[in-house]
């Protein structure tokens, strides 16, 4: 109790009771500062790595996205390819198989593609790079009325030419064609024009057909046509020979004459039992030819 009593120590004993709480705050206000501290910066690590894990991530996911894109357009592409390598191996096909002969002229009227029967219609080895005047060489149109005969003959190449450079629509025309060979053929040419989605031409297709069979029935019915006529005139004279004959017959009365007139009657009708006969089988023959060419 003396030593609170003396006013220096008591003052002595407060400073220091003051000096020690000072500390102790201190103490606990600094720990306090380096937890806040501590937190603070696993907060900013922790905001750091969540900030630079993120973006990859997305990034992985972008890639994966395109990587699936671009498979998913390379497996359309492939079928593309495939279809359209299908769709122009059945036109080949299709060409390769026809009996008809096909060429194609291109803008610059130089042929383009052609298919077999057209290589064996016209004679050639092959067509390509050749033009319209090199294929036909100088073939006519042949013209089917007597008027239109009279007029100057128009060459095939001509019809082709019409159509490619003139915008002309279809034409169907005949011709007497000759190979390289020497051959002579009666084919039928189609031009059609061949048009591009804008309308622009982009060439012409020739649809050729040997008709040389058919053209041969044709002329054999003209001539059977011609011999039918004469057949009728002999068997009108024959008939009137005969009953001219059979007329004098009755009529007389000398039995040498009558005897001649009998052969004379017998080898008119045995000529024209003969003149029928080949007549028929000719007939026949032409009919049965014509058969075959329409089978």
């Amino acid at each position: 109790m003396n030593l609170l009593a003396n006013p220096v120590l008591f003052r002595a004993l407060v400073v220091a009771v003051c000096a020690g709480g000072a500390f102790l705050v201190g103490l606990i206000f600094v720990r306090k500062l380096r937890q806040n501290i501590s937190e603070e910066a696993n907060l900013s690590v922790g905001s750091s790595t969540s900030g630079e894990t993120l973006p990859l991530h997305v990034y992985n996911t972008v890639i994966q996205q395109l990587k699936q894109q671009k498979h998913e357009l390379l497996v359309q592409s492939q079928a593309e390819q495939q279809r359209a390598k299908t769709t122009e191996n059945f036109s080949m096909a299709v060409l390769s198989n026809l009996s008809s002969g096909v060429l194609v002229f291109g803008a610059n009227g130089l042929v383009k593609s052609s298919n077999p029967a057209a290589k064996s219609i016209l004679g050639v080895a092959s067509t390509t790079g050749m033009s319209a005047e090199d294929i036909f060489r100088g073939a006519a149109v042949r013209r089917r009325t007597a008027a239109a005969a009279d007029d100057e003959p128009l060459a095939v190449a001509e019809e082709v030419h019409a159509v490619l450079r003139e915008g002309s629509k279809r034409r169907q025309v005949e011709a007497d064609y000759e190979t390289p060979a020497g051959d002579f053929r009666f084919i039928s040419v189609t031009v059609s024009p061949v048009p591009a989605a804008d309308g622009n031409l982009l060439g012409v297709a020739c649809l050729i057909n040997d008709l040389s069979e058919m053209e041969n029935i044709r002329r054999q019915e003209e001539l059977q046509g011609e011999i039918s006529a004469e057949m009728a005139l002999r068997l009108r004279t024959s008939l009137t020979t005969i009953a001219g004959y059979a007329q004098q017959l009755a009529n007389n009365r000398d039995p040498d004459l009558a005897e001649q007139l009998a052969r004379d009657i017998a080898q008119e009708a045995s000529h024209l039992d003969q003149s029928i006969g080949g007549f028929l089988t000719t007939k026949r023959a032409a009919k049965s030819a014509a058969g075959n060419v329409a089978r």
